[in-house]
């Protein structure tokens, strides 16, 4: 049960990202990406004082956590800015069934059966919908290229989780390591490719919810609950993500629910409860 309440805590934050971050999309991507990561990373501090070997981890597995931490919410940001949040947030939740579909690619003795393959055509099905009718209730909806940098936020984050199983374990906070350098990465590609701006108070508020929130503490509660609980518990759990982050998403946005945003929704997240739920 405690390890289900720190799922569940971590859920209730990344149910947030998505809402934070349309809410945000005025900033530059690498603006918003570099501050948010940076101030995520600060949880971890307390941590790596402790215990200076924390942070003294290979090479290859700070560049896959930079891969990871950098490329997932960068381009995530970007399909926020150009594409109807609420399809390009659809469009991101594959993750879960990337996850399954691409895990004979990256492990070893790991093989798709028919379910898998019922499940990704049911996955690209729901995002199909998503994309097309976009058009129903956004501002100059339909096709749009944001859905392009969202399906490739899903990729980049199920190839993380995916890889991270290849490399030697590491201490969760680890995780704020990959954040400090992801986020100084960030910034410095704002100050090379971005116009500068100033924050608002609001501004800075917003990206401290953001930081300590979905881009800092969640990590720390899903790594507790992944090393006491029943993963297959939890991953059935974590299926409440996109629903929650949809319904808040619509909240803030104002939209209504329309036929495709409601079918797109059920068939994601069915397929990717199909796929990892076949083993």
């Amino acid at each position: 049960m405690s390890a289900n309440l720190y799922a569940l805590g971590a859920i209730a934050l990344w149910v947030t990202l998505a809402a934070l971050g349309v809410m945000l999309k005025h900033l530059p991507p690498f603006l918003l990406t570099g501050v948010a990561l940076l101030l995520g990373s600060l949880l971890a501090l307390p941590f790596a004082l402790k215990d200076r070997q924390a942070w003294r981890i290979p090479l290859k597995t700070l560049a896959l956590g930079v891969y990871g931490l950098f490329g997932y919410h960068f381009l995530l940001f970007i399909a926020f800015q150009h594409a109807p949040a609420v399809e390009a947030n659809l469009v991101n939740y594959l993750w879960p069934l990337f996850m399954v579909v691409l895990a004979p690619l990256f492990l070893t003795g790991v093989t798709l059966r028919a379910p898998h393959v019922v499940a990704a055509l049911l996955g690209f099905g729901g995002a199909a919908i998503a994309i097309l009718g976009a058009g129903q209730g956004a501002s100059g909806g339909g096709w749009s290229w944001g859905f392009v940098p969202a399906l490739a936020s899903a990729f980049i984050w199920a190839s993380y989780s995916l890889l991270t199983q290849r490399v030697k374990p590491f201490p969760t906070a680890a995780i704020g390591l990959f954040g400090l350098l992801s986020g100084l990465l960030a910034l410095f590609c704002h100050w090379t490719l971005e116009s500068p701006v100033t924050l608002s108070g609001r501004d800075w508020l917003l990206l401290a919810v953001m930081g300590i929130g979905p881009l800092g503490a969640s990590f720390f509660l899903w790594d507790k609950a992944l090393k006491n609980g029943d993963a297959r518990q939890i991953g059935i759990l974590s299926y409440l993500t996109p629903l929650g982050s949809t319904a808040l998403l619509m909240l803030v946005s104002g939209r209504t629910l329309t036929w495709s945003i409601g079918l797109a929704a059920v068939l994601i997240i069915g397929a990717a409860v199909l796929g990892t739920r076949s083993r």
